[in-house]
């Protein structure tokens, strides 16, 4: 059981170091490609609105094939896209590449969450999403970072990075998952968004949204973030990168056990607060190297303990639907990055290199606010208010 749970996080190790790397190489894009920095991280947003979009479109198109070849299939398309993104010869063809990697990515994600729900427990679904959402933040951990070091000079080697590691969970997968269990009923497309008519799940999916696009409108544009207390130094942001990722491993594994323990109302609640007072707090401890190791510590294990928090209320509200929840949930996500390239942009525009970060802030306020408010217990009706008599011997 341990070992199909490390495997799928092999696969999401892959998708997120694609996702996230492109922080740390952005300015290179840029200047290879001739245009600016906001301009590049629009590549950005193209990738994550193609997911947020095409993540339900894929379940229903893939709801009859067997888990296996729906996740074999899935890092077939990514690596492939990548080794296109790698060899794009313009802006315009390098776009186009990251549509085709956010296909992979759309039907990979979803699909490993939603298998792994179904592979223990329902009181150990928490650390079973720990596990596989591990994979994501050991790609924070080390693909980023090493991608970041690697594209120092040519932000192709990092592309190719990322290929590497899709071919290599391909294979892996592929020599040691077993078959998985047939899905038990194909959904209409419809049916896939019927869902959202339950305020519950609609609040979870706005929720997810939020937090994302508060996450990313800051992270996006890191390099710039940092750039007074890095000074220009890619081997410093390195070492940023590094210690933010370190910690998001710590927040995803440490945010499933108390989610086991608390519930994961208690949990999404506790973190968001923390992660709005660090957001406000980031025009000042982001200007020197030490406050900004502080933030990178802290920050990122709150962020991802509530990234582990909305998955597990999400699979809680309907476990046997759990597949179209995750789906819900994910192309929410990949929704609140695509509008964080915009969101992110302008802010950098209109409040400049350091400012722009309390954008971010009163985002994360926002996204505890609709959480508090949709995670808030319903009382049950009494059926009667009338005291029952005490009974006659």
């Amino acid at each position: 059981m341990r070992l199909r749970l490390l495997l799928l996080a092999l696969g999401t190790f892959a998708v997120g170091t694609d996702g996230m790397v492109t922080a740390g190489i952005l300015p290179l894009v840029a200047r290879d490609l001739d245009v600016s920095i906001s301009v590049a991280g629009q590549m950005v947003t193209v990738f994550a609105l193609s997911y947020g979009v095409l993540a339900p479109i894929l379940a229903t198109v893939t709801a009859r094939w067997p888990r296996r070849r729906a996740l074999l299939t899935a890092l077939a398309v990514f690596s492939a896209a990548n080794a296109l993104t790698a060899l794009a010869p313009s802006y315009d063809a390098l776009l186009a590449t990251r549509v085709l990697a956010a296909v992979g990515a759309a039907l990979y994600t979803p699909t490993a969450n939603a298998v792994a729900t179904t592979l223990v427990p329902a009181e150990r679904r928490g650390r079973a999403i720990a596990v596989v959402m591990g994979g994501l933040t050991v790609a924070t951990a080390l693909g980023v970072p090493l991608g970041t070091w690697i594209g120092r000079t040519d932000w192709r080697l990092t592309m190719w990075l990322v290929t590497g590691l899709g071919v290599a969970a391909f294979a892996g997968l592929a020599a040691l998952l077993p078959e998985l269990p047939q899905p038990a009923a194909a959904l209409s497309l419809s049916a896939r968004f019927a869902p959202l008519a339950d305020r519950r799940v609609l609040g979870a999916a706005g929720t997810t949204f939020l937090v994302f696009l508060s996450f990313q409108t800051t992270f996006i544009y890191y390099t710039v973030a940092t750039r007074h207390a890095t000074h220009g130094s890619q081997d410093r942001l390195t070492l940023l990168l590094l210690v933010s990722g370190c910690a998001a491993v710590a927040g995803s594994s440490l945010g499933g056990r108390l989610i086991d323990r608390w519930g994961p109302r208690v949990v999404i609640l506790s973190a968001s607060t923390a992660y709005v007072a660090l957001s406000a707090a980031a025009p000042w401890t982001l200007r020197t190297m030490p406050t900004a190791f502080v933030a990178a510590a802290l920050a990122p294990v709150f962020g991802w303990a509530i990234m582990v928090g909305q998955i597990t209320r999400v699979t809680s509200l309907d476990p046997a639907n759990a597949p179209v929840l995750i789906s819900l949930n994910s192309s929410a996500l990949y929704l609140g990055m695509a509008a964080a390239g915009g969101t992110g942009s302008l802010a950098l525009s209109l409040f400049g290199d350091r400012w722009f970060l309390l954008a971010g802030a009163g985002l994360a306020l926002l996204a505890t606010a609709v959480a508090a408010v949709t995670t808030r217990p319903v009382p049950r009706p009494h059926a009667s208010t009338k005291t029952p008599e005490p009974a006659r011997t």
